[in-house]
């Protein structure tokens, strides 16, 4: 699953909330989705790793962190937060 591949690759950010949500079945019928769900995620995460970090730049940060993932699916919401 990818959510769990998620949660294990953001582990290394220690971070002190995390929620990794999949919210495809929200998107059936948009472009992107598929069957099956995965395809459409939300994380909610609170990380000491975002601290001095402006919003892009913990957005790259999750990115790099989550490194192939990222374009095996169609579409990431981020809700990042100093722990």
């Amino acid at each position: 699953m990818i959510a769990d591949e998620m949660r294990q690759r953001l582990a290394a950010l220690n971070p002190s909330r995390i929620e990794v949500i999949d919210e495809s079945e929200s998107h059936r019928g948009h472009g992107g989705y598929r069957d099956g769900g995965q395809s459409h995620f939300r994380i909610r995460m609170a990380s000491p790793a975002f601290t001095g970090l402006g919003r892009v730049e913990r957005h790259r940060l999750v990115h790099k962190t989550l490194g192939d993932i990222v374009p095996r699916i169609h579409a990431l919401a981020l809700d990042l937060a100093e722990a």
